[in-house]
């Protein structure tokens, strides 16, 4: 259950800056669909604003990382940070970008592998090899 209220089409309706916000969503998203996240962060709209405009800078924008790359990076952080929701929200924007089965077995292969070996290494307090350092 959340913590905070989950914003209505109507009450967003009725608060311009939410709006403006949430129509940004749907346009640049080309959907009508704005989900949970946003609407809970509806209840401090500069926190919406500024969140929406930091993502849209990062996950929406032409880069070196293609979409499917930066959603799959998602995907892994969220996993890492033990955030479900994003765990099932980049999910199914990796796969509306296509993201395959093959793909996502991938994926989640390499985030247990690298937590395996992350875990190991932290707790054998391994030190970092010359040759990996910047200037090694």
């Amino acid at each position: 259950m959340a913590t905070v209220k989950l914003w209505t089409d109507a009450e967003v309706d009725a608060a311009p800056a939410v709006k403006a916000v949430f129509d940004d969503i749907r346009a640049t998203r080309k959907s009508d669909f704005v989900n949970n996240f946003w609407r809970g962060l509806a209840n401090d709209p500069p926190l919406l604003k500024r969140t929406w405009e930091a993502l849209k800078a990062v996950m929406m924008v032409d880069g070196a990382l293609d979409p499917l790359t930066r959603e799959m990076i998602y995907i892994a952080v969220s996993t890492a940070n033990s955030c479900s929701y994003c765990i099932h929200s980049h999910t199914a924007a990796a796969r509306a970008r296509g993201m395959s089965d093959a793909q996502h077995a991938e994926l989640l292969a390499v985030i247990g592998m690298a937590g395996q070996t992350n875990h190991l290494v932290t707790a054998m307090q391994i030190p970092v090899d010359e040759a990996f350092l910047v200037g090694g």
